[in-house]
């Protein structure tokens, strides 16, 4: 979250990140990131994420040669958690089973239970865990 907060330039512009980790039996781990911009340094310059679909091929090296796979994206609004019109059009990862994460208020007192939790059905079409479930979905520590 503190990497999060930095790139979003003190709450000025939003940021995100790959989350990096293993999936094993319906489960996933995340245990690395990749910023956004440490892959596509003009992407947060509009203030909204636009990520340029040529750096894929390195973050793609990344997951490559620390022998992990792209477990779920995160990025930060400047209000609610919420999906916007374009986060629902335009996936970061259009694999059906992606998670894609929001978390509200540009990172500042980031809880579990506030952080919208969406997963890609495919065909531009997601699935929202409910607010009651976010806190189990997802478990912090070791």
């Amino acid at each position: 979250m503190a990497s999060l907060r930095q790139r979003g330039a003190n709450s000025s512009r939003e940021s995100g990140a790959f989350l990096l980790g293993y999936k094993a039996g319906g489960q996933a781990r995340i245990v690395d990131f990749v910023l956004y911009d440490d892959l596509d340094p003009h992407c947060l310059e509009s203030g909204i994420v636009r990520f340029d679909g040529r750096y894929f091929s390195e973050l793609w090296a990344i997951c490559k040669a620390r022998k992990l796979t792209v477990v779920a994206d995160v990025h930060v609004h400047p209000g609610g958690e919420q999906q916007s019109k374009s986060d629902r059009a335009h996936p970061m990862i259009s694999r059906s089973g992606h998670l894609a994460l929001i978390v509200p208020n540009f990172a500042k007192r980031a809880k579990r239970s506030t952080v919208g939790i969406y997963r890609y059905l495919g065909n531009k079409d997601w699935e929202s865990v409910p607010k009651s479930k976010r806190k189990s979905f997802f478990h912090v520590g070791f």
